[in-house]
């Protein structure tokens, strides 16, 4: 999804909560103190995230996996912000920041299918605000234009190293996750536009 900034003075964590479960008809993604409105995704990001989450979801269950996911409405807290990432996957039980449940604290993986609007946002500052959550191992971006995605990986040492998967014959190769997802099924019922 693509999030759009709200003209709105500076409010609490504590305030944004209370207005985004209060909210019916639109989400809102929370960076330092403002709201940013998440609007509509196109068919290509949707068609990308169901195939995605499906097959995932189908991988977790055949491997009886401690892996488990959600898609696009689960938020995310990060120190004192919050987004909605497309797909976010998290190991054993998952962790919840209020018995509200609506607010997972440990993902291990966030793929972010990008948006023209979004993207140098999710290559820069929403990736700097990620690499602050301790549990996350894993980011992964998701080109809606090509088959191409780019794979940032924790190390040891704390240092994120860079991979990138490009081509209908290539597969992504999570490290953090026992899963491989050949490119093919990610983007499985999707045209590109030629130029």
């Amino acid at each position: 999804m693509t999030a759009q900034p709200q003209e709105k003075d500076k409010m609490t964590p504590a305030e944004y909560l209370a207005l985004e479960r209060g909210s019916l008809d639109v989400k809102h993604e929370f960076f330092d103190g403002y709201l940013f409105a998440m609007v509509g995704a196109g068919r290509r990001h949707n068609r990308i995230n169901v195939n995605l989450a499906g097959e995932l979801r189908n991988k977790f269950k055949a491997d009886n996996s401690a892996f488990n996911l959600f898609s696009n409405d689960m938020r995310v807290k990060i120190d004192q912000n919050y987004v909605y990432p497309d797909i976010v996957i998290y190991c054993g039980d998952a962790q919840f920041e209020d018995d509200e449940f609506d607010t997972l604290t440990n993902p291990v993986v966030i793929m972010e299918i990008l948006s023209d609007s979004t993207e140098a946002f999710d290559r820069g500052k929403k990736f700097a605000y990620y690499q602050a959550i301790p549990t996350l191992q894993e980011y992964i971006l998701v080109s809606q234009h090509e088959y191409f995605i780019e794979q940032f990986t924790r190390k040891n040492s704390g240092k994120w190293e860079y991979g990138s998967y490009k081509g209908t014959n290539q597969v992504l190769k999570m490290e953090s996750v026992p899963c491989e997802l050949p490119l093919s099924e990610i983007y499985w019922d999707i045209e590109f536009e030629s130029f």
